[in-house]
């Protein structure tokens, strides 16, 4: 919005009041209401949106949805109006559903609204006013303090100790420093923008900077997290970079899952040998039978309605939904159903290292001084640990001086302890550690506060890795000052500026062996994964006061190393042990510094010793191709100073190169890629509404080992799948083949188009919603994923389902038809003579009541080999015996109901008109004992010979 051709982040304070039209008074009202007219409010523009009843539509009309629609008309033409609407009620229901689900996962935007707040204190007539964040406008002064968030895109003008957190826009972990003095620059480089510009002095091979990095200017969407500031306002709205993030995320068009391509391609591919099958019966009941046209169409009909799985949608949405329910117990809130399988293919997770692979609080773990190293106990801020301090007084004495010099060098603050002993941290975690460790020394930094009162400071900033504070200095520790400056940084910069060291109460020399032996202790504390802080002391009178910040950190006297770090969560490790057993690839993706995120990336057992490091700045200069590469070449990885658009690109490399990509993310930053991504992972604690509207999963407990659990329920969810897709299978082969024999024998059909659809709808529903809900099998998280490529129906699931147990309980249909007809005398010769008048329903009144009898047992006779069947289904090589009859009890309550309704069927007079049945006698119903066991022991003999006991995989 800021439209002059001088960077505003390059001109004085006073030129940006001239330069935006304002005052250090800020606004007046009627300006600002001329502003607000002109500008509009300081919110994100909803973007243009498909209606909402043509989004509901859509659910009406997909290709799943058509093929139920022609379900419902089949049975209306059969003359089963009843299942007729049944059929259509679950296209109705499932479209409620799935517009829900879909709506619910449209509110990313939204959700950028609401991390913005909802007043911020601006100068209005001179006058500090509160108003609504929505109201400001280019050119209100802001007064910004800790905690508050900041609203829209602006220009410090004063600042004391301001610090931001920038973490929502650039993933950078800690707190950054921010002034308001202008920075000249040198050259102009054409960046996205085409607005940033190198700092002067910089050269176009250094790092380019994006306005996130420009050390005088705020964004919307970041934390002050120490501090005050005036702040004046450039751009609101979507205009600042924070509404660029949100048009990005919502510019991502979410893929097609594969679940959704999977069920498609069942469907496309049941379809097809559906209507194939339709035909050829037409053909072959018209020219060989010598059927009426309109029977023989009728009876298409019938083996078309045989072979749609009617009840494959609902089971699949019902059994995703059992899946849902078990993650959520683990932590894992699937936000979009087909998340939960998509995750049994995923091959690579691209995961934050901030408060997901660790626990984001820093920890003391060793103090070291010249010639002595001291260890702390205790993780993060509880107040359980202790310095182990040595015997001898003098080093006891350097080691409170490291600590209370370190303290007081920092602008965290500790909120009182709770009842379980643990501290609340404001401020960089860093310096909140530094505090943590000086209190379980023993130190009282309230009265350290008050008898060392600071007069001074001088920020970190990345070019320095210095801060520095200068303190009224009370005698303490057998240092006798007037004044004492205080620095503490980067070990390295700080030995840099050291002469002396503190050693026995007194400053001696910094020889060269002095410097190696810091400098060999700081290697091997880093080599071991920890952040190290070195702290200094530069002790004088008023001087240094005045001093520059040079000067003030110059001829230093070297006191001590203080070793931390970020610990990472105890589940991490085995998490990352069990990916890498599954074949899933693990990437860290972070906004942090590349040296900080490959030490946590070898601690953890992410990586080894030397993996590739590859920066936000590096992959700026690789083309898309050669980003491929790095990929593909690759498989020990860690990206770091990672921007929204990188990660974008990242998540999109890895998906051009045929994976599915999980991301997982909390901030604003990671929206774009949380969307794009095949599965979006965000954090439920930690995180911002924006990760969790845009992801497919939140983790309640933000925690990586959380999606490993979740990878195993998805791929449990797709081993389930399958499972209920060849129980459906194998009974359409059952009710496909009395048709086939009535063309090739010359017999009335063993089965009603009517009675189809009662075991398609109803009897098989729930027990193989049974197989939905089954537990994952062991071994599961050792196998690798699935390829993207394998279809749920491929050819060992057909063969099982239709060549295998799909004929055995065909021929136990039949068996089950002629044995009534043959107990009454008749054989095929009669029943082939019966046959027309039976089609044309010409037939004597006891000669049908036997048929209806034949047709009862041949679908009591389906329905009893399913009862096998469900067993033989639950895994596709392990024993029954191995997994074990009870547990799994939603298999014995769908028995048991499809018995009720099977009996209801037959005893109750309506259903039993509508459904052509007739009560069966004792022995038929002996006869149906017999199918169940003999079903499961054929399965379980195939087992044994194609896997050898389980041995082999399927």
């Amino acid at each position: 919005m800021f439209s002059s051709h001088v960077p505003i982040w390059s001109v004085s304070p006073q030129t940006v009041y001239e330069t935006l039209a304002t005052t250090s008074q800020g606004l007046t009202s009627s300006e600002a209401t001329k502003r607000l007219k002109r500008y509009g409010f300081n919110e994100l523009p909803e973007p243009p949106r498909r209606a909402l009843w043509l989004r509901f539509t859509d659910q009406l009309t997909h290709f799943m949805a058509l093929l139920l629609w022609t379900a419902g008309i089949l049975a209306f033409i059969s003359h089963t109006a009843q299942l007729g609407w049944a059929i259509w009620a679950v296209i109705w229901i499932n479209a409620i559903f799935s517009f829900w689900q879909d709506y619910q996962a449209e509110q990313a935007l939204a959700a950028l609204k609401k991390v913005l707040p909802a007043q911020v204190q601006v100068y209005r007539d001179g006058q500090l006013n509160i108003i609504p964040a929505k109201e400001l406008v280019p050119g209100d002064v802001m007064q910004l303090e800790q905690g508050d968030r900041i609203s829209a895109d602006a220009r410090l003008v004063a600042d004391e100790s301001f610090y931001v957190d920038v973490s929502v826009l650039t993933g950078e972990s800690l707190p950054i420093a921010r002034h308001s003095r202008m920075i000249r620059p040198r050259q102009v480089v054409p960046l996205r923008n085409g607005k940033t510009l190198l700092y002067e002095g910089e050269t176009p091979q250094q790092e380019r900077v994006q306005p996130a990095d420009i050390a005088n200017l705020v964004l919307a969407g970041s934390t002050v997290a120490n501090g005050r500031a005036t702040a004046v306002v450039y751009a609101t709205g979507a205009h600042t970079e924070f509404g660029e993030v949100a048009h990005l995320t919502t510019t991502v068009r979410r893929e097609t899952s594969t679940l959704e391509i999977q069920v498609g391609r069942i469907v496309r591919v049941i379809t097809a040998i559906a209507l194939t099958m339709g035909i050829i019966v037409f053909v072959l009941t018209s020219v060989f039978v010598g059927m009426e046209v309109t029977e023989s169409f009728t009876f298409a009909i019938g083996i078309i309605v045989a072979l749609v799985p009617e009840g494959l949608l609902p089971t699949v949405t019902l059994a995703l939904a059992i899946g849902v329910q078990r993650m959520a117990r683990r932590n894992a809130l699937v936000r979009r159903l087909s998340a939960v399988e998509s995750l049994s293919a995923t091959t690579v997770i691209c995961t934050d290292k901030t408060g997901t692979l660790t626990k984001n609080e820093m920890t003391v773990r060793y103090l070291w001084i010249p010639h002595t190293s001291i260890e702390v106990t205790g993780e993060g801020y509880n107040s359980t640990g202790k310095v182990n301090f040595p015997t001898d007084a003098n080093v006891h004495q350097a080691v409170e001086l490291l600590l209370g010099t370190s303290a007081l060098c920092s602008n965290a603050r500790l909120l009182q302890p709770s009842s379980s002993g643990g501290w609340q941290e404001l401020g960089d975690p860093t310096e909140a550690a530094l505090l943590v460790v000086a209190l379980k020394a023993g130190l009282n930094l309230e009265n350290l506060h008050q008898q060392c009162p600071r007069h001074r400071e001088i920020p970190f900033d990345s070019r320095r890795r210095m801060m520095s504070v200068v303190l009224e200095w009370q005698d303490s520790w057998g240092l006798t000052s007037e004044f004492l400056g205080v620095t503490k940084g980067a070990p390295l910069e700080v030995l840099r500026h050291c002469h002396q060291f503190w050693h026995n109460g007194q400053c001696q020399d910094l020889t060269e062996v002095e410097r190696l032996q810091i400098t060999t202790t700081n290697d091997e504390f880093a080599s071991q994964g920890f952040r190290v802080l070195a702290v200094a002391l530069h002790w004088g009178d008023r001087e240094l006061l005045n001093m520059t910040s040079q000067g003030l950190e110059q001829d230093l006297v070297f006191l001590g190393l203080i070793a931390m770090f970020d610990p990472p969560r105890p589940e991490v490790e085995a998490a990352l042990q069990a990916c890498h057993q599954a074949g899933i690839a693990v990437t860290m993706v972070t906004g942090d510094y590349s040296l900080t995120a490959k030490a946590i990336a070898c601690q953890i057992g992410l990586v080894r010793e030397q993996p590739r490091v590859v920066t936000g700045e590096e992959m700026g200069h690789l083309s898309d191709a050669q980003l491929r590469q790095v990929l593909h070449h690759h498989t020990e990885l860690v990206f770091a100073r990672m921007s929204p658009e990188h990660k974008l690109r990242l998540v999109q490399a890895y998906k051009d190169l045929g994976h599915i990509v999980a991301v997982t993310g909390d901030g604003v930053n990671d929206a774009p890629a949380l969307r794009a991504a095949n599965i979006g992972i965000a954090m439920g604690r930690g995180g911002t509404d924006v990760a969790r509207e845009a992801a497919d999963i939140v983790l309640l407990d933000d925690n990586f080992a959380t999606i490993v659990s979740a990878i195993q329920q998805g791929r449990g969810v797709y081993q389930n799948i399958r499972k209920f897709i060849t129980y459906i299978l194998s009974s359409n082969v059952a009710e496909v083949v009395p048709f086939l024999a009535m063309v090739v024998l010359k017999i009335p059909p063993a089965l009603m188009i009517m009675q189809i659809l009662a075991v398609d709808l109803g009897t098989d529903l729930i027990p193989a919603l049974a197989l939905g809900a089954e537990p994952p099998e062991r071994g599961l998280m050792r196998q690798f994923p699935r390829s993207r490529s394998k279809s749920l129906l491929d050819r060992s699931l057909l063969l099982r389902a239709y060549g295998f147990l799909g004929l055995l309980e065909a021929s136990a249909a039949m068996i089950g038809f002629f044995s009534v007809w043959w107990s009454q005398g008749y054989q095929l010769n009669d029943l082939q003579d019966l046959s027309p008048l039976i089609l044309a329903h010409q037939s004597d009144p006891s000669t049908m009541v036997i048929y209806s009898q034949a047709t009862t047992l041949t679908l009591a006779t389906i329905l009893a080999c399913q009862d096998g069947n469900v067993f033989a289904c639950r895994s596709e090589r392990l024993s029954i015996f191995q997994i074990g009859f009870f547990n799994n009890p939603l298999i014995w309550l769908g028995i048991g109901v499809k018995w009720v309704l099977m009996l209801s069927i037959i005893y109750l007079s309506p259903l039993a008109t509508i459904f052509f049945t007739t009560p069966l006698t004792t022995w038929q119903w002996l006869m149906l004992l017999i199918w169940p066991p003999l079903i499961l022991t054929a399965e379980e003999l195939r087992k044994r010979i194609v896997y050898h006991n389980g041995k082999n995989s399927p």
